[in-house]
């Protein structure tokens, strides 16, 4: 396969597909972009956040290990084709996933272990890396630490197999093991295209299109919520006057956009209006069921129209949300805001959010 390039609809180039040389170019290329890998396949809100490269194991070291927001512990292993163990890539997750589950069966040796690899790597603490990565607070990290250790005892892992070509034997294998088991396992095709100093990555996902009816329960007990399951968490979590207020911006937002998504929170639930013409999937404002507001601006950087879209959404908001506190490096962040930071301003965030539809 070959794609074409241009540039403003001129001077067409054909540029064949590129092979990485050696595993550990695509290893490092994973572990410096981890949003190369397309997890947002899974679940459309996921961000992977890489702790550790070439992390130790009584099997062997596992290419890159990571976590995302809720918890969930995944392990990389990156193969090329041209390697002949390729047929046993899958029984080498799963052993790695195995020694890592008996090894680490103590949870503080395990955060020990993590928190000097990524101190070593990004200059702080475990904690604090994770804080800034998912823009969360003290009480949010609690809850992933605790979701990360349940999934670390019990061994509930999530296997990416990324490869730059698949056998459909090795597709096939992947469907019959997640339709059959409790295991979550995800292949990657990683198509690869080199063009001057520009690099070129088109990533295919294998797996997840698997719905398991199998009786076992997950550790986050994940469920997608709804308008009236929201409402009674916004009941249980605020004061009446704040919940009907919440309640009060929701049916406005409702309104305002094309349709409301859902997230898939385990204790506190969300909403994303969604507004199709800059996004159908993605919303730059999500609304939590704690009362806080997150308004998502390093989502939107896929395309021409997304980047525009968070620029003009933040001048609208300093013009008529005056006040809320949006720092000057926004373009880079999700920022996140408690709910007495944002609440006053609910009318102007409403109006900058209609403003941006029209």
């Amino acid at each position: 396969m070959a794609i074409i390039i241009s540039k403003n609809g001129k001077n067409a180039k054909k540029v064949e597909k590129s092979d990485f040389e050696k595993e550990d170019r695509l290893q490092k290329y994973i572990y410096d972009n981890p949003e190369s890998i397309p997890l947002y396949d899974i679940k459309e809100d996921i961000r992977l956040l890489i702790l550790s490269r070439e992390f130790s194991t009584n099997s062997g070291p596992i290419d890159a290990l990571g976590i995302d927001k809720e918890g969930e512990i995944y392990l990389v292993e990156t193969k090329l084709y041209k390697n002949p163990d390729k047929r046993l890539v899958v029984a080498q997750v799963l052993d790695y996933g195995a020694s890592l589950w008996h090894s680490y069966n103590n949870f503080d040796e395990f955060i020990r272990v993590i928190d000097n690899e990524v101190n070593n790597k990004f200059g702080v603490r475990f904690n604090q890396r994770v804080k800034n990565f998912f823009g969360i607070g003290d009480e949010e990290i609690s809850v992933l630490i605790e979701n990360l250790k349940k999934n670390l005892n019990e061994g509930n892992f999530k296997f990416v197999v990324l490869m730059d070509k698949l056998r459909s034997q090795l597709k096939d294998l992947i469907v019959f093991i997640n339709e059959n088991s409790r295991f979550d396992i995800f292949a990657v095709e990683m198509e690869y295209y080199k063009h001057e100093d520009y690099e070129i990555m088109i990533p295919k996902l294998f797996g997840a299109e698997v719905k398991k009816d199998i009786g076992v329960s997950s550790s986050s007990a994940r469920g997608e919520w709804n308008k009236e399951r929201f409402f009674q968490s916004l009941e249980q979590n605020l004061e009446k006057s704040q919940a009907e207020k919440m309640k009060e911006i929701y049916k406005n937002f409702e309104k305002i956009s094309d349709r409301i998504k859902w997230g898939t929170g385990t204790s506190v639930g969300s909403y994303a209006p969604i507004i199709n013409n800059i996004c159908p999937n993605r919303s730059l404002l999500s609304v939590f069921s704690n009362g806080k507001l997150s308004i998502k601006f390093s989502w939107f950087h896929n395309d021409e129209n997304e980047k525009e879209a968070g620029n003009k959404f933040k001048k609208l908001l300093s013009k008529y949300a005056t006040g809320l506190e949006i720092p000057e490096d926004y373009k880079n962040l999700e920022v996140r805001f408690e709910l007495k930071e944002w609440l006053p301003y609910e009318n102007g965030i409403l109006k900058s959010f209609e403003k941006l539809k029209s």
